[in-house]
């Protein structure tokens, strides 16, 4: 069992920047390949970005790709996500992921999720 909590999330203009963290508690946070997820209201819930468990791999949507930077701290058992240059379409709640067995891009991969964080961009 893993169990994550979100945080950094805010109201901010366009063009700010924020940074996600999650941070892990349970079992050994290094074992795990980490993604975020997106969910704006009404739609479904988007890949953002993914790390493999070392941290030497990562993979992002097209949609952040160049504004966002995944990272983690395995030693701190921190996920973070840098996002620059916000728009208003990235507006959504932000969610943090631990996968156990791979290293993908479809929520269904993912076993343990957090409650998420809210980013809201306005123009």
């Amino acid at each position: 069992q893993v169990q994550l909590v979100e945080s950094g999330g805010g109201l901010v203009q366009a063009g700010d920047s924020l940074r996600l963290s999650c941070v892990a508690s349970g079992r050994t946070f290094s074992r795990y390949a980490m993604g975020w997820f997106r969910q704006a209201p009404g739609k479904e819930r988007d890949f953002v970005s993914s790390i493999h468990w070392s941290g030497g791999a990562t993979y992002y949507a097209d949609l952040v790709k160049g504004r966002f930077t995944i990272s983690r701290d395995n030693g701190e058992n921190t996920l973070y996500l840098q996002m620059n240059s916000l728009k208003p379409e990235d507006t959504a709640v932000y969610f943090c992921a631990a996968d156990s067995s791979g290293w993908g891009t479809s929520p269904r991969e993912y076993d343990y999720w957090g409650q998420g964080t809210q980013v809201l961009v306005s123009s």
